[in-house]
């Protein structure tokens, strides 16, 4: 089971990127993923997640509709769609997965989540 986030870099206040998280070893509509991502000095910070059985989507109120989570599934794939980007956005982005629904899983609880990837760069700058 092994999960790669991908899709990070520099981009300027205001843009938008797409994240990608590709899901080997198990089919990725069994499990809920997640995005999280932790800035230098910070706790790591749940951004969405996406449910296992009923593909239903959790977000915390804090984003204001900037994010968005989406699955692929022929591509066992998840992305992160992110607009509006902030300096404060600046983080290492990463995804994570679990056997449970989000609602099981906090839905971000960190220590819930079984597997993570690697995690990818997200610079917001001019």
């Amino acid at each position: 089971v092994q999960l790669q986030a991908s899709g990070g870099g520099l981009v300027q206040p205001g843009g938008s990127l797409r994240l990608s998280c590709v899901a080997s070893g198990f089919t990725s509509t069994s499990y809920s993923i997640a995005w999280f991502r932790q800035a230098p000095g910070k706790e790591r910070e749940g951004l969405s997640c996406e449910s296992n059985s009923d593909r239903s989507t959790y977000y915390p109120v804090s984003l204001k509709g900037r994010f968005t989570i989406s699955r692929d599934i022929a591509k066992n794939q998840v992305y992160l769609q992110m607009n509006s980007l902030e300096p404060e956005d600046t983080a290492v982005y990463y995804c994570a997965s679990a056997p449970d629904h989000c609602s099981a899983l906090g839905p971000f609880a960190p220590w819930k989540y079984t597997n993570w990837g690697q995690g990818t760069l997200v610079t917001v700058s001019s």
